[in-house]
């Protein structure tokens, strides 16, 4: 064997490991958090606590948590897709596991954890009574605030840089992360309609007009952070970007 062939064959399967131990260290780190914090993570239930984490909803009323599913399932279709899919950089038929991963991490993936994080941690940063009070200290480990906040930030951006993916139409991707958002704000809405408490004490502290533009802002950050994963992931990956485009065309 051709000694350069050999060498690109050793780094390719080295790579290839690196990648796949990445996605199942986040696979395994994201499904642990979500079990421990649905399973062991209580509020406390005295006044006023309580009344800043009502039960309605549970856990799915947070964004941080569906975030975690959302990451959680990203990563163990990542690890299906490298044993059964493939990572070939720009196949002509790439199965349905690729494609829907691939589609994954741009519509809802990548925009959303760095919503989650930058969002969470700049409150914080302000007043972090607005997005995680003192109260929760007890209760909530900060190794699992950190998994939440922190770590889905870390994963996701070395994950735009260690797999390349075919991006959806602008217009397709930005719809389904409209529709989620959209629909993420009329849950939200609803829980404070049954339980008369909203999500986030931050929401509290507003007045109407002030609250439909945080809406405003959060969407329109969340799309803006859709476009920056799609800037990044052509910027990164432009050569793969170009050959997809001729193999398309």
């Amino acid at each position: 064997m051709n000694p350069a062939v050999r060498a690109n064959s050793v780094y390719s399967g080295v790579y290839g490991a690196l990648r796949t131990l990445l996605h199942l260290t986040a696979a395994v780190q994201f499904t642990y958090g979500i079990y421990y914090d649905y399973s062991y993570v209580e509020f406390p239930t005295t006044e006023p606590e309580m009344r800043m984490h009502h039960p309605f909803g549970g856990k799915f009323k947070y964004l941080t948590f569906l975030d975690a599913i959302i990451q959680a399932l990203y990563y163990i279709v990542s690890l299906v897709n490298d044993f059964v899919g493939t990572n070939e950089l720009a196949p002509k038929r790439p199965p349905a596991i690729r494609q829907f991963k691939d589609w994954l991490m741009a519509t809802l993936a990548f925009p959303v954890a760095l919503n989650v994080g930058v969002t969470f941690w700049s409150l914080y940063a302000i007043d972090r009574e607005l997005v995680f009070p003192k109260a929760l200290d007890p209760v909530f480990p900060s190794w699992l605030n950190h998994i939440l906040h922190t770590n889905i930030v870390v994963f996701i951006v070395l994950e735009l840089f260690t797999s390349y993916r075919a991006y959806p139409k602008r217009s397709k991707g930005l719809t389904g992360l409209t529709v989620f958002m959209g629909a993420y704000l009329v849950w939200i809405h609803i829980v404070k309609h049954y339980s008369g408490v909203w999500v986030y004490p931050v929401l509290e502290v507003l007045q109407l007009p002030q609250r439909i533009v945080f809406f405003v802002t959060v969407i329109g950050f969340t799309l803006a952070l859709y476009l920056v994963g799609e800037f990044l992931n052509n910027t990164v990956w432009a050569k793969e970007v170009k050959l997809a485009k001729r193999k398309s065309n």
